[in-house]
C-alpha cells in the first residue's frame, strides 16, 4: 500500500469558505478551491479525500471553476492501463477570484438602487395627479 500525505481543512478554511459561499459561491466550489489553495495540486480524488465531498461534487466545483478560467487541468498517465487521471491547480489568484465577486455584487447593487430611484421618481409623478 502507498502512503501520502493528505491535507485537511481546518477551521480557517472553513471560515474562508462560508465567506465565499455567502458572496455567492457554490459550497461545493468554495470548498474546493480552499482546498486548491492549500496544495499545488490534486487530483480529484485527493479533492474528495480532503474536503469531505463527493465525486459528483467535486466535478461540479472544477467544471464551475474551469468555465470561469480559475483553474488549470494537466493529465498524468497513471502506470498501467486506465485513463489518465486529472490534476487540478488553481490558475488565477484567490484576490482575482475575490474581486470577482466584488465587482459582481457591485454591479447588482447599483442596479437595484437604480431601480429604487426609478420608482422613487414614477410615485412623485403619479402622486402629482389629481384624484376624481
Amino acid at each position: 500500500m502507498k502512503d501520502s500525505e493528505v491535507k485537511m481543512l481546518d477551521e480557517n478554511d472553513h471560515i474562508f469558505i462560508k465567506a465565499l459561499s455567502d458572496l455567492g459561491m457554490s459550497r461545493n466550489a468554495a470548498t474546493t478551491m480552499a482546498y486548491l489553495m492549500t496544495v499545488d495540486e490534486a487530483s480529484s480524488q485527493k479533492i474528495e479525500i480532503s474536503t469531505g465531498l463527493r465525486q459528483p461534487e467535486v466535478s461540479l466545483a472544477v467544471r464551475l471553476m474551469h468555465n470561469q478560467s480559475w483553474i488549470s487541468v494537466r493529465s498524468e498517465k497513471k502506470p498501467g492501463k486506465g485513463r489518465p487521471m486529472k490534476i487540478y491547480s488553481l490558475a488565477t489568484p484567490v484576490d482575482e477570484i475575490i474581486s470577482y465577486y466584488e465587482n459582481k455584487i457591485y454591479k447588482e447593487s447599483q442596479a437595484t438602487i437604480s431601480a429604487i430611484k426609478k420608482l422613487k421618481v414614477m410615485s412623485k409623478q403619479v402622486s402629482l395627479i389629481p384624484s376624481k
